[in-house]
């Protein structure tokens, strides 16, 4: 059982050993902070880290035992879009987030998981999309660190905060506290986009002229 995540960067940047154990995941097992997995050696292993964890290719993980293995980013298909106009680029960067999407962000490209609506999408703002197979490293901000879990049907979560005062007195207070969600479909989200997108592209044109 593996718990304990040492990133890369607390490595030292040591070379890999060819030796080493490696572990390859895709960037939706790198987010799972309990699960059962297969090394690439053909042994069966858990993982069981905090909440919240993301690993990182170069990562480690280390058992009780000292035994250690090397996080291997897979290699997944991907929409990488290309733009030396970086408030175009910046535009696009924009958008994206408004929907929760993971984005990588480089030099003069941003790249998302293959995803056929938001093409279309990228396209609208006439940029073009170059489709491929890249290890995802996505921004940390675009998934965050905490997820929460919401059971089926409930609709408000109760919780206890304890508040201390300067006389050294703690007291809990009960809160109770509605959470509200709506989901939108995926045409209606499209429907939406296109909009912006062709309000944004409206307003470069006029600003042109």
């Amino acid at each position: 059982m593996f718990t304990k995540h040492v990133p890369a960067r607390r490595a030292g940047g040591a070379a890999s050993s060819p030796s080493a154990p490696k572990l390859v995941l895709p960037f939706e097992q790198r987010q799972k902070a309990r699960q059962r997995v297969r090394l690439a050696g053909g042994f069966d292993a858990g993982i069981q880290l905090p909440r919240g964890t993301v690993l990182r290719g170069g990562d480690r993980l280390c058992a009780a035992d000292g035994t250690e293995v090397e996080i291997v980013a897979a290699r997944e298909r991907v929409s990488t879009v290309w733009c030396r106009d970086l408030r175009r680029l910046a535009q696009l960067a924009y958008h994206l987030g408004n929907r929760h999407v993971a984005l990588e962000i480089g030099t003069g490209w941003v790249r998302y998981l293959a995803d056929h609506v938001l093409d279309v999408l990228v396209a609208q703002l006439g940029l073009t999309v170059v489709h491929g197979e890249e290890p995802f490293e996505p921004e940390s901000g675009a998934f965050g660190e905490h997820r929460h879990e919401h059971g089926a049907g409930r609709e408000a979560r109760a919780h206890g905060h304890g508040h201390a005062h300067a006389n050294g007195h703690a007291h809990p207070h009960p809160h109770a506290h509605s959470h509200s969600h709506s989901h939108a479909h995926p045409q209606a989200q499209a429907h939406d986009d296109r909009a912006v997108f062709g309000n944004t592209r409206n307003r470069d044109r006029e600003g042109s002229a």
